[in-house]
């Protein structure tokens, strides 16, 4: 499908939150998809990710996940600097912040006339585990978490007992979790925590390793995999044709 491109600017409890929207040029009703970026924002594999899912027929809702702070409109470069930032960000928004701008985005959805009142959420990185994050507002019915970071170790802030792993009990929506072998930021006893949590806990979860590095799926730089990516893109489109129907 043709898409088309918008720039929305959301109300949160946490300040405005800039958010890019690219969806079907057609006429309709489509499901969306709210699309967590890694800690560098909205970078250009990030915008070409967006624009392949809504090529398949969904409303794609990227946000600035830190925009608290940072500039509207800031993009963090895939360099040393960009990264320190990015994880400075990362280590200092509370997840509660996270669970707000997700309320936003779900009611943002809700109010527009070319959305279904179906939500699913998906995220590479750090947008992995919001993804995962996500799934605990009962508006979103599906996640689809690429090697998402942070779940395990329980190192993003959070007040005390409200961290993703420990509320993995309450999220009711299906999960899909892709984790690459060779990523060093969740080790397989990482990747044990969390799957023994999914399953303990009764979750409804579909489960993968990959022969991956972290960031395979970023489309810039050497740890990029084209055929990887590809085959996750396929899934996930099956993974939200399914789900958000």
């Amino acid at each position: 499908m043709m898409i088309k491109q918008d720039v929305c600017d959301i109300d949160t409890p946490t300040g405005t939150m800039r958010c890019y929207l690219y969806r079907p040029d057609a006429e309709g009703q489509f499901s969306t998809i709210i699309f967590y970026s890694e800690i560098f924002q909205q970078t250009a594999p990030i915008a070409r990710a967006a624009a392949m899912l809504a090529g398949h027929g969904f409303v794609v809702l990227v946000p600035e996940v830190f925009h608290e702070l940072n500039p509207i409109g800031t993009v963090l470069a895939y360099d040393d600097a960009g990264k320190d930032k990015g994880n400075e960000d990362k280590f200092t928004k509370y997840l509660e912040h996270h669970d707000s701008d997700t309320q936003a985005l779900v009611e943002f959805a809700h109010r527009q006339a070319f959305c279904t009142s179906h939500v699913g959420a998906m995220g590479v990185c750090i947008g992995g585990h919001l993804a995962y994050r996500a799934a605990l507002n009962s508006d979103v019915v599906g996640a689809f978490c690429l090697y998402p970071t942070d779940i395990h170790s329980n190192t993003l802030p959070c007040n005390d007992g409200n961290d993703s792993l420990s509320r993995t009990a309450d999220i009711q929506g299906e999960l899909m979790l892709i984790f690459g072998k060779q990523d060093p930021h969740v080790s397989g006893e990482g990747r044990k925590v969390i799957y023994d949590k999914l399953s303990e806990t009764g979750r409804l979860f579909s489960w993968q390793e990959v022969n991956g590095q972290h960031a395979f799926m970023r489309d810039e730089g050497d740890r990029y995999d084209p055929a990887l990516a590809l085959q996750m893109y396929q899934q996930a489109v099956a993974f939200f044709h399914r789900v958000l129907r």
